[in-house]
């Protein structure tokens, strides 16, 4: 199995960093295993140089010298890769442990929790709620998607990917193309905005809606990346936040906790149903064919005909 790109970069930086002296691109191969699986010098040589050059956009000063065998060679000196003293105050800290928490349920949250102990070892302050174990109140942000993960990465390195993704109003999980922009946390789910190579067009997906691996693609993308990417104003208007009028709804007792939550008005009509009066927006429909026979549209009447129309093609499969 190969080995993944950070490994060989981490690798690399250990040895460039730990070895008292330099090292020629010799040394290096066969010192490093992942370099030791590649045939061929030309394949290696690139192979070095690319790991060499990300290295240095990481910051890190890698010096070309001369062994004392004439050969060239490569040293990072400690004092030159040392960080400066850190430097934050209370809500720098804060925004800090809050990303961690990103990573609660996810594969890195070991090295999330890690990272935030050697950071207050470094004389990062501590949040209130840091102090306070006991607090009844803390942010929790869910990344337990499988897709985030991949996800997270494909939007960072601007990889395209494909994912099979169930819509809404679809039985089934379709193949999507997708150029990642950026992922954000809405209303406890995480939602990324991109380009839908298929359609042509930005979109919002769901990530529980993935149904599948994601799978990244080589190539570059197709479509500009926006300066600002407005995931959380998108889904809002998915979602009908962005009121354009008012919808009359009948909704079962005891179901349905999120609409009764933005109702403007709710009035008991047995002991089986509510009447609701909710904002009405584009994408209104797809949110309401969520809540299945807990939900009858009374008014208005296109809105009436979407949510039929939608829990119609979901029966059909």
């Amino acid at each position: 199995m190969a080995i993944p790109k950070a490994e060989r970069l981490m690798n690399l930086a250990l040895c460039l960093r730990g070895s008292g002296r330099p090292l020629t691109k010799r040394e290096l191969r066969t010192t490093i295993e992942a370099y030791l699986e590649v045939s061929g010098e030309d394949a290696f040589n690139r192979m070095f140089e690319r790991d060499k050059d990300d290295l240095r956009e990481l910051g890190m000063v890698i010096e070309t010298v001369e062994s004392v065998d004439g050969e060239i060679a490569y040293v990072a000196r400690p004092g030159s890769n040392r960080l400066p003293p850190i430097t934050l105050d209370v809500a720098e800290a804060a925004a800090l442990g809050l990303a961690a928490r990103v990573w609660q349920q996810a594969r890195l949250a070991g090295a999330a929790s890690g990272a935030l102990q050697k950071l207050r070892a470094a004389g990062m302050p501590e949040a209130d709620g840091d102090r306070d174990s006991g607090s009844v109140l803390e942010p929790r942000i869910p990344g337990g998607d499988a897709a985030f993960e991949p996800l997270m990465i494909a939007c960072r390195e601007r990889r395209p990917v494909t994912f099979p993704y169930r819509k809404s109003t679809a039985a089934r999980p379709e193949t999507r193309q997708v150029e990642p922009w950026a992922l954000e946390c809405w209303h406890g789910h995480w939602y990324l905005a991109g380009w839908d190579r298929d359609r042509g067009a930005r979109r919002v997906f769901r990530l529980s809606r993935i149904m599948g691996r994601v799978t990244s693609r080589a190539g570059a993308f197709t479509a500009p990346v926006p300066d600002r990417v407005e995931v959380r104003e998108a889904v809002a208007a998915w979602a009908g936040e962005t009121a354009l009028g008012r919808a009359r709804i009948r909704l079962r007792a005891d179901r349905g906790y999120p609409l009764r939550a933005r109702a403007h008005e709710v009035r008991r009509i047995d002991d089986e149903w509510d009447e609701l009066e909710i904002p009405h927006g584009h994408g209104l429909g797809a949110w309401l064919a969520e809540f299945g026979p807990d939900v009858v549209v009374l008014d208005p009447p296109d809105l009436r005909a979407d949510v039929v129309d939608r829990l119609r093609a979901v029966a059909k499969g």
